[in-house]
């Protein structure tokens, strides 16, 4: 049986990321719980200029609330063509009610007729305790498809067909295949050798 040595507050209630993640640190000794499991959780407003700025202002508000270490995160995918955009809007691209799929398909009528169609993915991570807060930067480049391909992932992932790869989307990845490249998965993995080093001093 795994035994825990902490928990960690997960500052999300997308259910899509919280599967990635505990995938993704199942390796630790840790427990970890989300947003979405904790009583009045609040509601945060990303509305910082950075990506770095949500998650720290979203792991803040969740570790301030619970006094839990608490890991958030925020990502945003960064098409060369649109100057960068939708970038630190990207969860909000075709409205602050938009879901998944209207943000994609905001973003591939942005890109009709465009040749240029390279992309990438950044995600910050914020990791807050008593001790201080420390971030993790991970980025995958890629292209922006003219269509949506599979049916995995989230957000824009059948639309993201990474450099790294075979040339698949992420929604038609497995989650090994896509964990190992992503962006999240990179910051995640130096957020892991992080805790590692702190677990064995």
């Amino acid at each position: 049986m795994k035994t825990f040595d902490q928990t960690i507050v997960l500052a999300t209630r997308n259910a899509g990321k919280v599967v990635e993640l505990s995938h993704m640190l199942a390796a630790l000794p840790v427990l970890l719980i989300s947003a979405a499991d904790i009583e009045k959780a609040p509601e945060v407003v990303e509305d910082a200029d950075t990506l770095q700025g949500n998650a720290e202002k979203k792991a803040r508000a969740l570790f301030d609330l619970t006094g839990l270490p608490a890991l958030a995160d925020d990502t945003g995918l960064e098409v060369n063509a649109l100057d960068g955009a939708p970038g630190v809007q990207s969860a909000r691209y075709a409205g602050e009610q938009a879901d998944d799929a209207a943000n994609r398909t905001k973003l591939l009528l942005a890109m009709a007729g465009r040749e240029d169609r390279s992309a990438l993915f950044r995600t910050v991570l914020a990791y807050m305790d008593d001790e201080d807060v420390h971030y993790f930067d991970g980025v995958c480049e890629g292209v922006i498809t003219a269509e949506e391909r599979g049916d995995g992932g989230f957000g824009y992932d059948r639309i993201f067909q990474p450099t790294d790869a075979d040339g698949s989307t992420f929604a038609e990845m497995n989650k090994e295949e896509k964990n190992r490249i992503s962006h999240r998965g990179r910051a995640l993995a130096q957020f892991v050798r992080f805790m590692e080093e702190r677990i064995m001093r």
